[in-house]
């Protein structure tokens, strides 16, 4: 009734009394911090909040409460990383009331403008050091990650995970010294590849699971002619007809260090996404390989996310990345895109450990008496 009638100041009185007969009454300390609010003692207001989260520290309504008095009492800076919390903890919008959407949209819009000067005022702290491209986009991306305005992307591989071997989206090209020369024999490729064209029928459904497996994410794709592959070696086997229809392509590959492993590798094919198609976020089965593309025929539209990054393809250039990082792919152009698909060592592992990955992988399947994990 205080409150009602705009006496806060017996408001407050009463609440402090009752709080004293029993201070574990979350309520009453937001609603203390709302009489001190409403009254100008902001001060105190933010001592009520913080009764309120001793007993809850992750409560919405309190961190929300102490993100706006901390903007009023000491700017944007101080309250952004709170509202970050409540944003957090936020629940959904149709149990809020209209105060307090407004109250999380400004939070939001306070939050995004520290994240932004934040992250703009650390990639400037770096400017003066002369860093080398690969050193300078570490640190960004160190910034990015600290700044929340990346997410961290781990492996997460379907089958195989092998120890010590981090995880990087897209690998620095001179970790491979054969992609110039595969981008030399681009021109050869790409004419190959059009002369398979792209309703060969040779190209068969990417995506190729049985009806009685779970399809999950794959479920439209799903031998789908949406998205096709023209393969030269699939699982490790090599088909003599579409070899013998590509042998620049052949050529190009045979001095690239592809894994050798029955049932498994080297995989190499021409990847056919068709126009307006998604290729849903997904994950590899190894972190023990690598995936190389090199883009044949790419119009714009097109673009594939590893992890944090994205790019797009152009026609005649490679680059290798971590399938076991999430990634996806979509072609909103009208016109088909073609890739050469295919994978190598992760350099990270010495020779006689590829030797050791090689028998474990061939143990699991004369154990089991079939492939594992194959993708």
């Amino acid at each position: 009734m205080a409150m009602q009638g705009r006496d806060f100041d017996r408001a407050a009185a009463l609440l402090r009394q009752a709080l004293t007969l029993d201070p574990s009454q979350l309520d009453l300390w937001l609603a203390l911090a709302g009489a001190q609010r409403a009254r100008g003692a902001l001060d105190e207001a933010l001592e009520a909040v913080d009764g309120a989260r001793r007993l809850e520290p992750r409560h919405f309504r309190a961190l929300l409460l102490r993100a706006s008095l901390l903007e009023r009492l000491q700017g944007e800076r101080a309250a952004a990383p709170v509202y970050g919390a409540a944003i957090l903890q936020a629940p959904e919008a149709e149990t809020m009331d209209q105060a307090t959407r407004r109250a999380l949209a400004h939070g939001r819009e306070v939050n995004l403008r520290f994240g932004a000067e934040l992250n703009a005022a650390l990639r400037a702290s770096v400017e003066d050091l002369a860093l080398s491209p690969g050193a300078a986009r570490n640190a960004h991306i160190f910034v990015d990650l600290l700044t929340g305005r990346r997410r961290n992307y781990r492996q997460q591989p379907l089958g195989y995970f092998y120890p010590g071997l981090g995880a990087v989206e897209f690998w620095p090209r001179d970790r491979f010294p054969w992609i110039e020369a595969l981008e030399a024999s681009a021109p050869e490729i790409v004419r190959e590849m059009r002369d398979v064209g792209f309703e060969d029928p040779g190209l068969t459904p990417y995506i190729d699971f049985p009806e009685q497996q779970p399809l999950d994410q794959w479920a439209e794709l799903n031998r789908s002619p949406r998205w096709t592959a023209f393969h030269l070696y699939q699982h490790g086997r090599r088909s003599e007809a579409n070899c013998a229809r590509c042998p620049a392509t052949l050529a190009a590959l045979a001095s690239i260090d592809q894994p050798v492993a029955a049932n498994r590798s080297p995989s190499a094919m021409f990847s056919v996404l068709q126009p307006r198609t998604h290729i849903p976020a997904h994950t590899g089965v190894a972190n023990t390989r690598l995936v190389a593309h090199l883009a044949l025929v790419a119009p714009d539209a097109c673009g594939f996310r590893v992890g944090g990054e994205t790019r797009a393809w152009r026609t005649g250039e490679a680059f290798v990345f971590d399938d076991t990082i999430e990634h996806e792919a979509w072609n909103d152009s009208d016109h088909a895109r073609a890739v050469l698909i295919f994978d190598v060592w992760n350099p990270l592992i010495p020779l006689d450990e590829r030797a050791a990955i090689t028998r474990i992988m061939s143990g699991m399947d004369t154990f089991s008496g079939t492939p594992s994990f194959v993708d």
